[in-house]
């Protein structure tokens, strides 16, 4: 696997639906987590936060419309895709209100799922100042699927070497400077990778 793989939750408490999802996803690339009723996924995003959550509204245990505010009043801004059985127009104007990114209905056809689930991916980046392609110079990052090229050839990276590239940089940038998009302390130097900038 290249790079670290997107990794979706799915929030659902039929196993045959789960099993579907787990088969279809994984065959498009992405590392895919289960929980069968909401105090799992509490759980479950808790110990390891997921890149996208496929939420499922007819829980045993908490409704998915009150996971999902749960989850939107904590600050939580993982993309959410619901998939339910529910059609009615106020049911999905509710989800959509709570935060969630897209509704998709059952039944429903993998590739339509997994071709929404890379535009929620896609918007949640864009929402946050990036591209969801990353390109200086030679190098390529695509921050959806996680592949890194140098000068077109496709490069291998471990999950803790791809954080190193982009994720805790881009952290520590929203954390410390002013103007991330425009950083003043940690400063990318063509050529040698990133720097602390030395006092004027």
């Amino acid at each position: 696997m290249t790079g670290s793989a997107v990794k979706i939750l799915v929030v659902d408490d039929e196993p045959p639906i789960r099993k579907l999802l787990r088969v279809g996803l994984t065959a498009q690339g992405y590392e895919v987590q289960e929980a069968p009723n909401a105090s799992a996924a509490r759980q479950s995003v808790a110990d390891d936060m997921p890149d996208l959550i496929v939420l499922d509204l007819g829980l045993p245990d908490t409704s998915g419309h009150d996971l999902l505010q749960e989850w939107r009043d904590k600050g939580l801004s993982m993309p959410v895709v619901i998939l339910s059985s529910r059609t009615d127009e106020a049911g999905i104007v509710k989800a959509l209100e709570s935060g969630a990114d897209d509704y998709v209905t059952k039944p429903f056809g993998i590739n339509e799922l997994g071709a929404r689930i890379r535009v929620a991916l896609r918007h949640r980046l864009q929402q946050q100042g990036e591209k969801a392609i990353f390109q200086t110079g030679g190098l390529s990052i695509d921050l959806v699927k996680r592949i890194v090229k140098v000068d077109g050839m496709e490069i291998k990276l471990s999950p803790k070497e791809y954080d190193i590239l982009r994720v805790y940089v881009r952290q520590l940038r929203q954390k410390i400077e002013q103007i991330p998009d425009q950083p003043h302390y940690i400063t990318t130097e063509t050529g040698v990778g990133y720097r602390l900038r030395e006092p004027d």
